[in-house]
Formats: C-alpha cells, sequence, structure tokens
C-alpha cells in the first residue's frame, strides 16, 4: 500500500512515517510545507529509504496537490498538515484557518476527484484518514466525565475551532459524497523529536540552562497524555482496519494536572541529569506562575474504548515509563534540539502570556 502523509515532517506525522518504515511494507509520501515546526531529521530512517519520497508542497496550493496524486497515485490519504499551538493561534489565528480550513478543504477536494477516478477494487480499498484532537470539544468538567466519539463539539481558542471545522468538512464530503473518511481525535502527545514550545520539551529545555518553568495559572488544568509511538501505531491501525465512516478517539489513559507533569519532569531530571546549571540546587526551584492563557480548559479526557473494543489498540507506554523514556531521549540527541534552537525559536513561548 502506498500511504501519502500530510504534514509528516511535524510531531505525530514524523512518528507516524517512522513507524509505517519501520514495521510495515507499505509506501510513503509525504507531503509537508517545513513551516517552522516541520523538521526532515526527526525522520532519520527516511534517508534514502526505497519505500520513502518527499514532496515540498503546501496543502494550500491546490495545483501542486494535484500533480503529487497525479504522480504519486496514493492508496490512502493520512491527513495531519495542521497549525496547531494554541497559544500561537491566540495572537495570530489568520494562518491556521488557511491552513486548518482550506488547506483541508483543498487535500480533501483533490482526493475526491482523485478518488473518482479510481477503479472499483480501489475506491472500496481506499481511506481519507484525518487525524483531529480531542480539543474539539471544549472543557469537560473536574468530573470522571470523559470524551467520547458522541460528545458535541465545543472548541474554545482559534486553534481548536479551526479543527472542528475541519472535522466538519471531512465529515460533510463522507456524508454527502460518499467518500471514504475516517476521522480520529487524539490527547495530548508527548515523545521523541517533540518540537520545542510544548510543555514537557519546553521544561525539559528550559531546566537544562536554568531558565524559568513557567506554569499558566494555578498549574490545575488537566490533559490526558499519549505517548506519540503509541499514537503513531494507532493511526496506523485505523487507516488499514477501521471502517469508512468510522471515528475513533485515542487516549492514553494518563490523567495528570500541569503541575504534576511539571514537578515530575523536575524529578527525573534530579536522577538522569544531577550536573545542574550553575545557580540551580533543585530543578522544581526554576517552577515560575505566569498568568493564564485567555480560554485555557481545564480538563481534557478521553474514553478510548472503542478503538479498544473495534481494533484491539491499547498504549504500550504508561505516563511514568514514556516520561522517561522522553526525557532519556532529549538528553542522548542534543544534536537535534540545538540545531532546532539555533533557528528563530529560542524557548519563549509563543503566545500572549
Amino acid at each position: 500500500m502506498k500511504i501519502l502523509v500530510t504534514g509528516g515532517a511535524g510531531f505525530i506525522g514524523s512518528a507516524l512515517i517512522r513507524y509505517i518504515l519501520d514495521n510495515t511494507s507499505d509506501s510513503v509520501v509525504n507531503v509537508d510545507a517545513l513551516t517552522y515546526a516541520g523538521n526532515l531529521e526527526s525522520i532519520p530512517n527516511a534517508v534514502n529509504h526505497p519505500r520513502y519520497r518527499f514532496e515540498h508542497v503546501d496543502i494550500c496550493n491546490k495545483v501542486e496537490l494535484q500533480r503529487v496524486f497525479r504522480e504519486h497515485q496514493p492508496d490512502a490519504v493520512m491527513h495531519l498538515a495542521a497549525e496547531s499551538h494554541v497559544d500561537r493561534s491566540i495572537d495570530g489565528p489568520s494562518v491556521f484557518i488557511q491552513t486548518n480550513l482550506v488547506g483541508t478543504f483543498n487535500l480533501l477536494d483533490t482526493s475526491y476527484h482523485y478518488w473518482r477516478t479510481l477503479t472499483q477494487d480501489q475506491k472500496s480499498a481506499f481511506k481519507f484518514h484525518h487525524i483531529s484532537t480531542d480539543e474539539v470539544y471544549g472543557d469537560l468538567e473536574l468530573t470522571t466525565e470523559l470524551f467520547t466519539e458522541a460528545t458535541p463539539y465545543q472548541p474554545s481558542s482559534p486553534y481548536s475551532a479551526s479543527k472542528a471545522g475541519s472535522d466538519h468538512l471531512v465529515s460533510a464530503w463522507g456524508r454527502t459524497y460518499g467518500f471514504p473518511i475516517i476521522i480520529t481525535s487524539c490527547s495530548n502527545n508527548y515523545g521523541p523529536y517533540h518540537f520545542p514550545e510544548k510543555l514537557i520539551p519546553h521544561v525539559i529545555l528550559n531546566a537544562l540552562q536554568g531558565k524559568p518553568l513557567p506554569v499558566y495559572g494555578s498549574g490545575q488544568q488537566i490533559r490526558d497524555w499519549l505517548y506519540v509511538e503509541d499514537h503513531a501505531k494507532a493511526l496506523y491501525t485505523v487507516v488499514t482496519k477501521a471502517e469508512a465512516g468510522q471515528r475513533y478517539n485515542i487516549g492514553g489513559h494518563n490523567e495528570k494536572t500541569n503541575i504534576e507533569v511539571i514537578e515530575a519532569l523536575c524529578a527525573l531530571l534530579e536522577e538522569m541529569a544531577p550536573n545542574k546549571p550553575v545557580g540551580v540546587k533543585k530543578y522544581r526551584d526554576l517552577i515560575t506562575y505566569v498568568p493564564d492563557r485567555p480560554g485555557h480548559d481545564m480538563r481534557y479526557a478521553i474514553d478510548a474504548s472503542k478503538i479498544k473494543r473495534d481494533l484491539a489498540w491499547v498504549p504500550n507506554e504508561s505516563f511514568d515509563s514514556g516520561l522517561k523514556k522522553t526525557v532519556r531521549w532529549f538528553l542522548d540527541n542534543k544534536h537535534w534540539w540545538q540545531r532546532v534552537l539555533s533557528g528563530e525559536y529560542q524557548l519563549t513561548r509563543l503566545g500572549i502570556n
């Protein structure tokens, strides 16, 4: 099978491509615009790989998308290309609307017209897999309530609103045109090759440099954490086994408050990186509370029972085991994140606060 992956140089997309190349016989066409968070060094196993091709294409460029489909003739599309950071969406929402809505429309329309040219057998086998986020559901009360596949949408930020809109476009193409779509919504991912603006890598790298560890508000916001390599396996399982028209929530069953995550990272760094920066006695002394961001959701939590029941997927990593692997990776791969930090991004949170 040949799979066209959009956003394959991003965090989750690169994990997906690494998984496919290492664990299957399928081929991958990586379509990525290489914006600020895209990094081909996150796919080291793709270099000169016979089953991998890279197309430096923006999904907002419909003419180029059409060329990619003509030349590569994919059997499935896995759509991960998106602007994805809430803080950045608050400061500059327009690029989120352009990429996440207009770009998704371009990809849908191009994929649909390509699908119509296929033989009946090829049409039946084709899948358009749209990868979304639990943030489209909005805020959960601080109870035992969980997001299910039937939870109504209540997005809170420009980012989550743009992703909700793209979900609705994909659903509409499935219902109106009979296009074989699948939608998955995931909880917060973490793991190797994570871009440093996000919470976990941001804390690790700031701590190693003796910089403040910013905590929004009280730090009591709750997220369900999913190790990115578990997510990659889930995505491949969905695109190869799920029926068209289905949607699945993918979560790690790891609810933690933000302050718990930061304190756990500090404890791991005490153990794994005991030689601290000058002037730092304990990593947790770097924790600094800052004003909360506008519209900050308090709790996300995924009910992943459907994907377990239908497709027999469960995460392999606990939060503790995944977090330890993540810290170890960042300690052992300074060349990767130092090259990332040598550009415009210099460990600042990219948002209003």
